[in-house]
């Protein structure tokens, strides 16, 4: 069974494109919350990411790994891909 991925995301945020172009291109597929102006929305992320108000923030099966440079730092150390399989 493929992990649950999830991505809080702002439209016009360029960190958020380069993380779900980090996850487009290892070709799983995920849930993007666009959360743009919606503060309790924000407030959900920020209670499951222990506080952090940044975003993207990204989860694998509820745990959550962090925002863009996170996911990136991750993907360098060989981290990222025995999280994303099933």
């Amino acid at each position: 069974m493929a992990p649950r991925i999830e991505i809080y995301t702002w439209q016009a945020c360029p960190f958020c494109v380069r993380a779900k172009r980090l996850l487009d291109s290892k070709g799983v597929d995920y849930i993007e919350y666009s959360i743009d102006g919606d503060e309790e929305a924000r407030f959900k992320m920020s209670q499951r990411s222990n506080g952090k108000r940044s975003v993207p923030q990204i989860f694998i099966d509820d745990q959550h790994v962090g925002g863009c440079d996170d996911i990136h730092a991750l993907d360098r150390m060989g981290k990222l891909d025995p999280l994303l399989q099933a």
